[in-house]
């Protein structure tokens, strides 16, 4: 897809000082909040602005990566954490607008043939560093992130359990960055992620069960107790299963009880 006015903006801006900069994450975030805030302040209906803007906003950043081989992880991070920055600014951030984001730098990432899974953990962990900053909680915040990753999965064609590990090894260390609960963002990660996966069709089980395997590995990552996150991504997994079907809580329920990974999982009752 070829980059609109913005997304050109972006990724010449990045192109020219990205090489030189001192943190990459810095000089990205700081390119794509300025071009975000210029962006929506010239759009006459702000809110329908918005998708598009934030769409361009990060694929010009993606492509400007590609372009000079800077490293994708961190600059989709800081896309991401620029743009949510930006949108503060000027609307109100909300689920809807994270997961558009979330879903714009999953696309991006695809049409410059990066690595999906990079990206959706990096644009996961920039997003909840930054959304409590802006006024979103943590529970719409971890819901917008997975509806948009599993949407972003499901236009790209990406495997939505590998995608679904990813984006809460992401949330989670975004969450711990923020000073945020982590048990309560893998937990609350893992119900929008069967949610969403639910809605496009998706293979339960396996989405369920790569829940747990990347809290547990995002736990390990950021020194949080493996055993807590594992259960509690594995809680919010079947409390999501029971706004499905009784089908989809068999099947979840079946993914994720026993030890997986080394770990033993416990699902936790009565579900909030």
């Amino acid at each position: 897809m070829a980059l609109g006015t913005l997304g050109k903006k972006v990724s010449d801006a990045l192109s020219q000082t990205i090489k030189g900069a001192g943190d990459l994450g810095q000089s990205t975030a700081k390119v794509a909040r300025t071009t975000v805030v210029e962006g929506l302040h010239g759009a006459g209906d702000i809110v329908s602005a918005t998708v598009d803007v934030t769409s361009d906003t990060l694929a010009g950043a993606i492509h400007a990566a590609g372009q000079v081989g800077a490293e994708l992880g961190t600059t989709v991070k800081g896309a991401v954490v620029g743009t949510i920055q930006g949108l503060g600014e000027v609307t109100t951030v909300t689920a809807g607008v994270v997961s558009d984001t979330i879903r714009a730098a999953i696309r991006g990432t695809t049409e410059v043939g990066g690595d999906v899974n990079q990206a959706a953990r990096s644009a996961a962990e920039g997003a909840l560093s930054t959304t409590k900053s802006v006024g979103l909680g943590l529970e719409d915040a971890t819901f917008g992130v997975a509806r948009g990753a599993i949407l972003g999965a499901k236009d790209t064609g990406a495997d939505l359990a590998a995608i679904a590990k990813s984006t809460i090894e992401g949330t989670i260390a975004g969450a711990k960055d923020a000073g945020e609960d982590v048990i309560d963002a893998a937990r609350s990660t893992a119900h929008g992620t069967v949610i969403g996966a639910a809605e496009v069709g998706g293979d339960l089980e396996a989405v369920a069960r790569s829940l747990v395997e990347g809290a547990i590995d995002g736990a390990k990552a950021t020194a949080v107790n493996t055993e807590e996150a594992a259960s509690a991504a594995a809680t919010g997994a079947v409390e999501a299963a029971r706004e499905v079907s009784e089908s989809a809580v068999d099947a979840v329920t079946r993914a994720v009880s026993g030890t997986i990974s080394g770990v033993k999982v416990v699902i936790k009752e009565p579900f909030r």
